[in-house]
């Protein structure tokens, strides 16, 4: 059975492109050297970059917000993009809540309402075909801001094509 890409790997991913020593563990950003440190940052700020254009794995169609006994929708902590389904309400996110914008207010009349949202996942829980495309993207940005070399991040880009190619098919 093929193993999973983990942020470990992605990071020391990153790091072999621009010819660093690998790390054994990132549990400690603060015990890691300053590339793998910058590395780590890369890889999550890549991650919420690509997620938050929506796929199918971190999406969902119709999905409930139930109003609390405030009156107020509050959104999980990891909602990257909330939009309503029915053209009746014209919300964003505001903040932790759902800010009705047609009324400029946070509480709502109403019990629930249907949205489209896309939420930030956990890089270990994305498929593998998305974990190579952020991988190698962030790689191309790491070795970019580190060491500027154009053969390096022509070399990456073409590979991240592909893998961008491959996370869209699937």
């Amino acid at each position: 059975m093929a193993t999973l890409t983990s942020e470990l790997n992605a990071v020391n991913t990153m790091l072999g492109y621009i010819s660093e020593a690998p790390v054994n563990s990132i549990a400690d950003t603060t015990a890691l050297p300053p590339s793998a440190a910058l590395a780590k940052g890369i890889l999550d700020e890549v991650s919420r970059e690509v997620q938050q254009e929506g796929w199918h794995f971190n999406t969902a169609k119709d999905y409930t917000l139930e109003v609390n006994a405030s009156d107020e929708i509050v959104l999980p902590d990891n909602v990257l993009q909330v939009d309503a389904v029915d053209n009746r309400y014209d919300v964003v996110q505001r903040g932790t809540k759902l800010f009705n914008r047609k009324d400029y207010t946070t509480t709502f009349t109403v019990d629930e309402i249907k949205v489209d949202i896309t939420f930030l996942i956990d890089f270990t829980e994305l498929p593998e075909q998305a974990r190579r495309y952020i991988t190698l993207k962030a790689s191309r940005m790491f070795a970019n801001r580190l060491v500027g070399s154009r053969e390096i991040e022509a070399l990456i880009y073409r590979d991240e094509i592909m893998s961008k190619a491959a996370m869209q098919e699937a």
